[in-house]
């Protein structure tokens, strides 16, 4: 009989030491999830562009809250429907507001500029989105 009370004492004993740990309850502080990456463009995504002379130049401004470690923002332009980049750029900023100009554009041909935005902190935390123009 002692050595089954001894034995529930024991057993108590770890469940109150090692609860925290496997519940989560650890005393930590939880951070807040990352808010959900918004942002707006100029010219604004989906839409065609009407021919122009150039320059072609590009803002991308995070709308949403900054993340901790800021952005990257990855701006690409092909022809339409294909995969063969004439302007590649990439930048990690935590600026809000954000210009690009976009050089090597063919002329006379309908080019997409694809725009990703990814969080530094949280990589599954993007935005994407395109436009279409054309050179003159």
């Amino acid at each position: 009989m002692k050595q089954r009370s001894a034995r529930m004492n024991l057993f108590a004993l770890l469940a109150i030491v090692f609860l925290p740990f496997l519940s989560g309850c650890g005393g930590g502080s939880k951070s807040s999830p990352e808010a959900t990456l918004t942002v707006s463009t100029t010219p604004a995504i989906n839409t065609t562009q009407v021919p122009a002379l150039g320059p072609f130049n590009l803002n991308v401004t995070i709308t949403s809250a900054m993340p901790a470690k800021g952005v990257t923002i990855a701006v690409t332009a092909a022809p339409d429907g294909t995969t063969n980049n004439f302007f590649t750029k990439s930048t990690s900023t935590t600026t809000a507001s954000n210009n690009f100009s976009i050089t090597g554009t063919p002329v006379a041909v309908v080019s997409v500029v694809n725009i990703t935005v990814t969080s530094n902190s949280t990589s599954t935390n993007t935005w994407t989105g395109s436009y279409r123009y054309s050179a003159k």
